[in-house]
């Protein structure tokens, strides 16, 4: 009898065990697990955006935009030879500042003595063959000379007449007056000058150095008027008008802070960075500035 009661004892003593709570296993898992909980952080300007595509932040007031400081081509010369040559002097050194007509290199080519020769050659012969041809002329009109000759001579005059203007153009385009050839007579060497006042730059030169017709000797760059080239994208034209005021700051000249007005907009957007390019006018003038030069601009909306 006892083997039976004591399985039922257990039995009994199982069933009579009060089952644990549904809220106290809810709370004993809620002390072990740490719920954190991060609070959105607000920027220092409420006002500030950042662009998904740019990646720059702007303010609600203003666009921002990244450059460089350029010339205008008007101000950017690059000097090319019409007639090549060997480099016989050169007058001065990069980043020099030179006036416009001041010399820069002197280069020796047999070509140009003879193009100079021709020219003088034309000229003495123009003048004959006018006087000739001016006398041909008055005996026609009085019938004591014939047609033929007179025909001849006016050939001859204006075709002297073409060879000397042409000769004349070439010693132009070289920078060479014709009346001071004629005064002075004959130059050994062609003179590259400077086409307007600026700072020399881009000089690759040496003496004895030879170079062909078309190729550059150096550029010349006159700073008195100084551009922002800003890139703008798709989504700042409409804040974007000719007018507008522009404040920026130039890499390498710490927080200074200077001026410029928006000049204009490009008309172009590049298919692959969706840019394109807007121009301002610097007011300020400063020594340091240079072109190439990083800058950060704001332009009022």
């Amino acid at each position: 009898m006892k083997r039976i009661l004591t399985p039922v004892a257990a039995l009994l003593l199982v069933a009579c065990t009060p089952p644990t709570q549904p809220e106290e296993t809810a709370a004993a898992t809620a002390s072990d697990t740490a719920v954190l909980v991060v609070e959105p952080q607000a920027t220092s300007d409420p006002t500030a955006q950042v662009d998904a595509v740019t990646s720059a932040t702007a303010m609600s007031n203003h666009s921002s935009f990244n450059g460089t400081l350029v010339i205008p081509p008007q101000r950017h010369a690059t000097v090319t030879l019409t007639m090549g040559g060997t480099i016989h002097g050169i007058s001065l050194l990069p980043g020099e500042y030179v006036k416009k007509g001041a010399v820069l290199v002197t280069l020796q080519n047999p070509d140009f003595i003879d193009l100079q020769q021709t020219y003088l050659d034309a000229y003495a012969q123009t003048e004959y063959l006018q006087k000739e041809y001016e006398r041909q002329e008055r005996l026609s009109s009085q019938e004591a000379a014939s047609q033929k000759r007179f025909q001849q001579s006016k050939a001859d005059y204006l075709s002297m007449k073409s060879r000397l203007e042409a000769a004349a153009a070439q010693l132009t385009i070289l920078g060479i007056d014709p009346d001071e050839l004629l005064k002075g007579g004959i130059r050994p060497y062609l003179e590259v000058k400077s086409p307007l006042n600026g700072y020399v730059a881009s000089m690759n030169l040496n003496l004895g150095r030879y170079i062909e017709a078309g190729q550059p000797v150096c550029d010349v760059i006159d700073k008195g008027e100084t551009l922002l080239c800003l890139t703008a994208y798709e989504k700042d034209l409409q804040d974007l008008e000719p007018g507008k005021p522009v404040q920026f700051r130039v890499n390498g000249m710490g927080e200074q802070t200077f001026h410029a007005t928006l000049l204009s907009v490009g008309q172009e957007v590049d298919a692959t960075s969706r840019s394109l390019e807007v121009y301002a006018r610097v007011k300020e003038s400063n020594a340091r500035f240079r072109p190439g030069m990083y800058v950060s601009a704001h332009v009022e909306k």
